[in-house]
């Protein structure tokens, strides 16, 4: 797994400065990393790149200079980079309407656990998710989760060799599938295997 260690990110200077430029290419990347499953959830699968650019936005937004401040950064998004036998996503529940969407978040709690992948000829994969904290309440899911998926050798072999890989959710009130990743987007994941 790649780890971001504080020594191999640029200061608040030279990212202000980089910022711009930076932002034009992580933009069109992180779409090709995108699924959208259903109208409401949007799943962004997590890299060393992602993960940088989060850190470094933090950092910004943050005006984080102490070294404690920095650590904590990182070991809250290292984990979030896939190890080279999984893939690693940020799952957003999204509604624009503030008052749908808590009612929402009451109606599909448990939804992370009803999240899977299939690469085509093998069993689902169920997303385990949260593992740095729990992020539902009795009454409610929250709208960002952390999912991990893993995948065995087989299931990376049969990418390799062209296998279609699908996602879906099975939440009694928001089931969607999406029944093939597009090119782009799975040629971009597979990169995320050793």
């Amino acid at each position: 797994m790649s780890v971001i260690t504080r020594e191999s990110l640029l200061n608040l200077e030279t990212y202000a400065k980089e910022r711009s430029q930076r932002r034009e290419k992580i933009m069109p990347y992180k779409r090709r990393r995108t699924v959208h499953l259903g109208p409401n959830v949007t799943f962004l699968f997590e890299d060393e790149l992602t993960m940088r650019y989060q850190i470094q936005e933090m950092l910004r937004i943050e005006r984080m200079f102490d070294v404690a401040g920095i650590d904590d950064e990182l070991d809250a998004y290292n984990p979030l980079i896939p190890d080279g036998r999984n893939l690693k996503a940020t799952m957003l529940i999204e509604f624009s309407d503030s008052m749908m969407r808590a009612k929402q978040l009451q109606v599909l709690k448990g939804i992370e656990q009803k999240t899977w992948m299939v690469v085509a000829g093998f069993d689902k994969i169920w997303a385990i998710a949260d593992e740095d904290l729990i992020r539902e309440s009795e009454i409610k899911t929250s709208s960002v989760h952390f999912l991990r998926f893993e995948f065995t050798d087989e299931m990376v072999q049969a990418l390799r060799q062209g296998a279609s890989l699908s996602m879906g959710i099975d939440h009694p009130n928001y089931a969607h599938v999406v029944s093939a990743f597009s090119f782009e987007t799975q040629g971009a994941l597979l990169l995320d295997f050793v």
